[in-house]
């Protein structure tokens, strides 16, 4: 005796059960196309595109002709991309651990039950989407040498010579290193004082009855439980660092002389400026591979740490 399938000829089930799948699959990619093609045509083709003119000799006005490594071999005997490495790394030598200290701290200060936290909360945050310009013209007038605001406070403290601040090749740096970190550090409490609210209160507690004092709570308690977010503000903060180029253009553009000059400057010196984009892909390159190896090596790190 045969026997047939109730419902349809055999094989409808497992068709209509793969059509199903396949609808629902259809239905995932047409959600996340949009995304993937914006990511390509907007990010994934520009780098793409980066690498070959890299190799190339090309400006906006003709064709690009393949020179090899000779972009990369000329970088070599370049002083002023010397210089702008430099002082890239000497910036986010500096930038990186005071945003983070100084943001913590802040985070720790405002995470407690006081009037009017919110609204320190919001004046912190306030200069990060203040306008770049607005913060680096006012900046400059408190930077001013002779009628700045900071340099009669220090006269009055008894220094008879103040820095020159901006108009100094030595001090020049670290004003803008200082605006950098008074700008920032109010983004990256935010992101501190989520991590804080990830605490258990009861492992605080524990630890003052066991006698711990607040020192001891925070490495011991406090610090472990924010590696996560101490580790991507990290991050972060690195990539920001070594790609900085708003603050020092409008600040001092560079100068005096190349003391401020940075890679992200000088890419656009030589891009934009001299209308040489091969160079200019070739130090984006370079930058590019900076930022690749740093973070590397802070994943490593921290999963090290985790192990």
């Amino acid at each position: 005796m045969s026997t047939t399938t109730v419902g349809g000829p055999p094989g409808t089930a497992g068709r209509t059960k793969r059509w199903h799948k396949a609808r629902r699959s259809l239905q995932g990619v047409s959600f996340i196309l949009p995304n993937f093609l914006g990511f390509g045509l907007l990010t994934l083709g520009p780098v793409v595109a980066l690498f070959y003119v890299s190799f190339t000799n090309w400006n906006v006005f003709g064709t690009a002709r393949w020179i090899g490594l000779d972009n990369f071999t000329r970088l070599v005997g370049d002083r002023s991309f010397h210089r702008a490495l430099l002082n890239t790394l000497y910036y986010s030598a500096l930038h990186i651990p005071l945003t983070l200290a100084l943001s913590l701290g802040l985070a720790l200060l405002l995470n407690r039950k006081l009037r009017g936290v919110a609204f320190f909360r919001t004046a912190a945050f306030f200069p990060y989407i203040t306008s770049i310009v607005a913060i680096a013209i006012a900046w400059n007038l408190l930077f001013s040498k002779d009628a700045g605001p900071l340099n009669q406070v220090l006269g009055l403290l008894g220094v008879d010579d103040p820095p020159g601040w901006t108009a100094s090749s030595t001090w020049a740096m670290p004003a803008v290193i200082i605006v950098g970190v008074w700008r920032e550090m109010g983004y990256y409490m935010l992101l501190f004082l989520a991590g804080l609210q990830t605490v258990p209160p009861e492992l605080h507690e524990a630890a003052r009855i066991d006698g711990a004092t607040a020192w001891q709570r925070f490495r011991n308690v406090t610090l472990p439980c924010l590696r996560p977010t101490t580790f991507f503000v990290t991050v972060m903060l690195t990539i920001g660092s070594f790609k900085v180029f708003d603050l020092i253009l409008v600040m001092t553009n560079g100068g005096p002389g190349q003391s401020t000059l940075v890679l992200s400057q000088y890419i656009y010196q030589k891009g934009l400026v001299e209308n040489r984009f091969g160079y200019a892909s070739a130090i984006s390159v370079v930058l590019f591979a900076l930022c690749m190896l740093v973070t590397v090596v802070q994943f490593a790190i921290n999963r090290r740490r985790d192990a």
